[in-house]
């Protein structure tokens, strides 16, 4: 019955802003975003706690405004992408602005396919959407949520415009297929990651466990592994930019697959350091056995499983 009740109730809103216009949306997804800040303090506390880690020179007034406005942002998200699942292919494409999408095209040249790499930044999940509008259709790694009925709605989301959602089971060998078939698969990479497929990274001057999977994948396929981010313009338009490929240790290096996903860490951390309200702040990314370990996430269950992890999961 519970899940039937939030699939209803986000269906209805999708109902509702379909119709309304972008300033409306954004407005409904700020007021989300406050109404958690002010009433979920737990997450409040540990985006609090993160933030102040990450940003020592900053005083606590500066981190508590910065949370909010992280509170607020990502009010947003969860409403401008139901939004943007009401949209036709050609005005979706109308508000977004590409950066270094000529990096994609010269990947898929080498004939290796590319894994493109994000994290819970931005507007994540609109990379993969008009990735395959602009360029061409992808894997998206993902796990499924404990409810049905919301997993269903959100796989139709993301496969709207031709993409195909990857789940834990059999996730490695898909994704091999697609890379050997000269395809795209996308991942996020800014998740805990528990032994044996974790790493140890260096994240905002703490050690955080990352997957090894995206490396181990990319040196044994020679596969590109390409950044990827998406960032508000404002009024319902958005930026999707490109990076530079990550250049992959040499042959024979020593700790390459630790190596290659700082690298990939690093690429992430700038952008999180230049926009620092667009980051899950309320994540617990660093788990040292902390009070924070204990509380649930913010966002719908997912299931899980004993098959061993994918590279990484939406």
């Amino acid at each position: 019955m519970r899940h039937r009740l939030e699939y209803w109730l986000v269906a209805g809103v999708i109902a509702v802003i379909r119709f309304a216009p972008w300033a409306v949306a954004r407005a409904a997804g700020s007021t989300i975003g406050v109404l958690f800040y002010l009433f979920d303090a737990p997450h409040r506390r540990i985006a609090h706690d993160n933030l102040a880690r990450a940003f020592p020179g900053r005083n606590a007034r500066e981190c508590r405004m910065i949370a909010r406005r992280v509170f607020i942002h990502f009010g947003r998200v969860l409403i401008e992408l139901l939004k943007v699942s009401t949209l036709e292919p050609a005005e979706l494409l109308k508000r977004i602005e590409f950066d270094g999408d000529e990096r994609a095209r010269q990947a898929y040249a080498q004939g290796k396919g590319v894994i493109f790499f994000t994290g819970h930044f931005g507007y994540w999940e609109l990379c993969g959407i008009v990735h395959a509008l602009r360029v061409a259709p992808i894997g998206v790694l993902a796990r499924a949520l404990d409810n049905p009925y919301l997993n269903t709605l959100l796989e139709r989301v993301r496969q709207a415009t031709g993409n195909t959602v990857i789940y834990r089971r059999g996730a490695i060998r898909r994704v091999m297929r697609l890379l050997g078939a000269n395809q795209g698969v996308a991942m996020l990479i800014d998740q805990h990651t528990l032994p044996p497929d974790a790493v140890p990274v260096d994240f905002f001057n703490r050690t955080a466990a990352a997957t090894s999977s995206l490396a181990a994948l990319a040196l044994r396929t020679g596969a590109p592994a390409i950044p990827v981010f998406a960032v508000p313009l404002g009024r319902g338009r958005y930026r999707v930019i490109y990076e530079h490929p990550v250049e992959a240790p040499p042959p024979g290096a020593p700790d390459a697959i630790r190596e290659f996903m700082q690298r990939c860490t690093d690429v992430l951390e700038m952008y999180v350091r230049r926009h620092p309200d667009l980051w899950l702040w309320m994540h617990r990314r660093w788990r040292n056995g902390d009070a924070g370990e204990a509380v649930p996430g913010m966002f719908p269950a997912a299931r899980r499983d004993a098959d061993p992890a994918p590279p990484g999961e939406r």
